[in-house]
């Protein structure tokens, strides 16, 4: 339990000297210091519990309550202070109303809710905390580089604001860890509102107008989640009579109707803080932060706290069609329309902000099925999506940085001007959607889960919705992979935090495709087996391991050519005469000259923004509703 303690409490105290301390040779090392401790007690802990199964510990303490009380008072202090000076009395109201519910529930039950196994670890948790302990401290390093170029682009005399924006990203690592070990859903609670608000300041870090509003349309929806989260464990104290996650679900799967409108309620908390329709506009909001909150809070951990949770659930959800229906239909919908949303997109960043979402709505859709095979999928989604989702957006934020755009229609030549980010940038692209990669095994496996379910629906938006995820992935690279004349390097003074971070993910998403068959025998089916008393797949191990060496192959073949000098020169216009490589002009039939160029088709008039996302924010929202109507009724009855 003592590494359980340490690793929720030790990144916070990083973040207090990171922001007591604010010299940059000082900042650095404890930046480092921090991130590479936070990532060897998380391999730790997964060594200590690799193959236990779930491990209960007792931990009890009114001190702890009262302190996860006081936090979620100075969350609402400091969200209420920021709607009152700018002027935003939705995101002032829901937090007051958030902390009233927060305040009943403490003082009117909460000495009857003791939970005397108060932390956990089981084999999704392992992996949670991998995640959160290797990518997100690599991320912390990455920006070290980043926001010194950041600061440098500021206007002169902008004050430097870096220690609070690596205090955030370190006080978000503690709270993530709270989030994925108490099995006490009151603690759980406060971790989850401080993610939050850490995301709300992190959005809202450049104090732009854009940057500012988008911070309080992440607040307000969350806000809105935070508020079913709290109505669960209302729920919980007066109808089920215990805060114990693990309880929780155990009676849920014994008697459905009891925990019916508490399962609704998680699952709308789970819902907004996963960014699915019609809360995906609070996620595309945040990429006006700097790019290391995109990687650390939108792809790979914040967003992830979602699903976590909803994966958590999917007992309950096999044995309650209420909600199993609500979360389905949600996830998949969401899944198809991002998707669609994505090809209309040149925006390097939107682009990986509806690929989230929409694979968040595909692990969704796995998790309201509920079936061993599905919550297999689902745990390979979210591993392969946190590490090839955090690539890119590393790479993309150094791309823009050196080329001056974000804009893939810009990106011509990036593997001549940036050879070897172009490299990684095309490994995460690959590992979203190419075969042998994990991502694609995992949507195989998603597949015989819907298939097996008789879900006629659910397979087909599948297959259009991967249709479209291979077209705008298929785009992206076509990009990258285009050579044409000799255009300058101008990858030469990427810093080395940067290098450092970008190659550690691609080495994670190498090893996690190589070693997945490792990884479902060692952490994926025990906990499937330890929730449903069976292995979630049915995938044989020497197919998987097949897989494996074709991902080394393609590794190989990708970066073999990595350094060499010697090149060879094609023009730009093989069927005329080329005038200047450089500028890739070329001579037309009319004996004038003309520039090549080539530019992917988005189709935006018909997967546009306008078009799509509406269909899904109504159609999701009343199916919402429908589901705590009739999950009122089912309390009703009871």
């Amino acid at each position: 339990m003592e590494m359980l303690l340490f690793l929720m409490a030790f990144p916070a105290l990083i973040a207090v000297l990171v922001y007591v301390i604010r010299n940059d040779a000082a900042r650095n090392v404890l930046v480092v210091a921090g991130a590479a401790v936070t990532a060897a007690a998380s391999i730790a802990l997964a060594c200590m519990h690799l193959g236990t199964g779930l491990v209960l510990f007792e931990c009890s303490s009114a001190v702890a309550d009262a302190a996860c009380t006081v936090v979620s008072c100075i969350c609402v202090i400091v969200i209420v202070a920021f709607a009152v000076r700018h002027a935003n009395a939705l995101a002032g109201v829901l937090a007051l109303v958030q902390i009233v519910v927060v305040l009943y529930v403490e003082f009117a039950f909460a000495h009857d809710m003791e939970v005397s196994h108060g932390l956990y670890v089981d084999s999704l948790t392992i992996m949670m905390v991998l995640i959160i302990g290797i990518i997100g401290s690599g991320i912390c390093v990455y920006a070290l580089g980043y926001m010194k170029d950041f600061q440098a682009h500021e206007p002169e005399g902008a004050k430097d604001r870096r220690p609070l924006f690596f205090a955030l990203m370190f006080i978000f690592l503690s709270a993530m860890y709270v989030i994925v070990f108490s099995n006490n859903m009151a603690w759980m609670f406060t971790g989850w509102e401080v993610t939050t608000l850490c995301s709300f300041l992190l959005i809202g870090y450049t104090r732009t107008e854009e940057a500012i509003r988008n911070a309080f349309r992440q607040i307000v929806m969350n806000l809105a989640g935070g508020i079913g989260f709290i109505l669960a464990l209302l729920l919980c104290a007066t109808q089920v009579g215990t805060f114990s996650l693990h309880e929780f679900i155990e009676i849920g799967i014994a008697n459905p109707a009891l925990v019916l409108l508490a399962v609704v309620c998680l699952a709308f908390a789970g819902i907004t803080k996963a960014a699915q329709m019609p809360f995906q506009t609070w996620l595309l909001g945040a990429m006006v932060a700097p790019t290391p909150t995109s990687a650390l809070l939108h792809s790979s951990t914040m967003v992830k706290a979602g699903v976590f949770l909803l994966v958590k659930l999917a007992p309950c959800f096999l044995v309650s069609p209420v909600p199993s229906v609500m979360v389905m239909l949600v996830g998949s919908i969401t899944f198809l329309l991002c998707s669609f949303m994505a090809i209309s997109q040149t925006n390097a960043k939107r682009v990986l902000a509806y690929s989230t979402i929409a694979n968040l709505g595909l692990i969704t859709a796995c998790a309201g099925v509920g079936t061993p095979e599905a919550v297999w999928a689902a745990t390979f989604l979210i591993l392969f999506h946190a590490i090839a989702k955090s690539l890119l957006f590393l790479c993309v934020g150094t791309a823009e940085h050196h080329i001056g755009s974000r804009d893939i229609e810009d990106m011509d030549l990036l593997f001549e001007r940036m050879p070897r980010l172009a490299r990684f940038m095309m490994l995460g692209i690959m590992g979203m959607f190419i075969a042998p990669f994990g991502m694609l095994v995992a949507k195989w496996a998603t597949l015989v889960s819907f298939v097996q379910m008789d879900q006629v629906a659910l397979i087909i938006i599948l297959a259009f919705g991967s249709a479209a995820t291979f077209m705008f992935w298929a785009k992206w690279m076509g990009k990258l992979a285009g050579i044409a004349g000799d255009p300058e390097n101008v990858e030469r003074d990427v810093t080395s935090s940067e290098w450092a971070s970008i190659l550690l993910m691609a080495i994670l998403l190498v090893a996690a495709c190589v070693l997945l068959p490792v990884i479902s025998a060692t952490m994926v089916e025990p906990y499937v087996i330890s929730v449903f008393g069976m292995a979630g797949q049915d995938i044989a191990a020497d197919n998987l391991w097949i897989g494996s060496v074709c991902v080394c192959v393609v590794v190989i073949a990708l970066f073999c050519g990595l350094g060499r000098s010697k090149k060879r020169t094609v023009g730009v216009y093989l069927s005329g005469v080329s005038r200047d490589d450089a500028t890739r002009a070329f001579q037309n039939s009319l004996s004038d000259e003309s520039l090549a160029t080539a530019r992917n088709w988005y189709m935006e008039d018909v997967f546009g923004e306008k078009r799509m996302a509406p269909v899904g924010v109504v159609f999701n929202s009343v199916l919402m509703a429908a589901a705590a109507l009739l999950a009122l009724c089912g309390v009703a009855l009871v």
